[in-house]
């Protein structure tokens, strides 16, 4: 049976792909195509080779590289990829000039995982925010970035922005209204808190949007009324967040402490 969902999010298109007999005709695409095996061997004919990539291989295509694709037998394959817009992919390098992938198959755990986790996080609908932090995560990979020493002593701009994030708990993090007040781009804003703080801004939020809804359950003793107040969906999403932090849920804390 033939199965293929696309979902889009920070200006990504992930797909999730599982099929059998099809076969894909000779085609490309615009954008930068990251994708992982996942089950099977899924074989291509690119640059007059044929490819084959085994579980957990990591598959890289240039912009406009014209490949075709098929299982290479009819247990099938199971596979996802991430489609990146060329523009998008070079801004977080920081580069001008189309880059190409060296390499169409890759065995990399880091990457792979890289992939995986951008990918998930698009489809369980997660923030924007935390999507593009995944994607810098993701790109990263193909540059070792260098941080600025302006940026690692300036933390007149991280503490504005933190400024602004704690006035902002009970709504979505919005990174593109903070890096427009601070004058810079959205990348740059991550790499820079990410190297002041130790942590993503999407985490930070998060950190602090739970120390709020454990402040307001310690003061109130109505957990219901710390999720609306701190923008959680409802019980299940504070409660997930909670235990990552303080290892019970936002229920138990507050019996405990009754």
């Amino acid at each position: 049976m033939e199965k293929f969902v696309y979902k889009k999010s920070a200006g990504i298109t992930a797909l999730s792909a599982s099929f059998a007999d099809f076969k894909y005709k000779k085609h490309c695409h615009e954008e930068y195509a990251l994708g992982v095996t996942l089950r099977g061997v899924q074989q291509y004919n690119m640059d007059g080779s044929l490819q084959s990539s085994y579980q957990d291989g990591v598959m890289l295509f240039n912009p406009e590289q014209v490949h075709d694709g098929s299982s290479q037998d009819k247990s099938g394959v199971d596979y996802v990829m991430a489609y990146i817009n060329p523009k998008l992919f070079l801004e977080i390098l920081g580069k001008r000039d189309l880059v190409r992938f060296s390499s169409p198959i890759v065995y990399n755990y880091r990457l792979e995982q890289s992939i995986l986790n951008l990918i998930n996080a698009i489809f369980r609908d997660e923030d924007e925010s935390m999507c593009s932090e995944l994607l810098l995560t993701l790109v990263d990979n193909f540059s070792q970035t260098e941080i600025s020493k302006w940026f690692k002593k300036n933390n007149i701009l991280i503490k504005k922005a933190k400024e602004m994030i704690y006035f902002n708990l009970g709504n979505v993090l919005r990174i593109d209204d903070i890096c427009r007040e601070l004058d810079m781009s959205k990348f740059q804003f991550i790499r820079a808190f990410k190297a002041n703080t130790g942590i993503s801004p999407y985490q930070f939020f998060l950190n602090c949007k739970v120390e709020h809804a454990k402040q307001l359950i310690e003061k109130n003793k109505d957990i219901y009324f710390a999720v609306t107040e701190c923008g959680f969906v409802d019980l299940t999403h504070l409660n997930r967040h909670f235990k990552s932090i303080y290892g019970i849920t936002a229920f138990e804390y507050m019996s405990d402490i009754r």
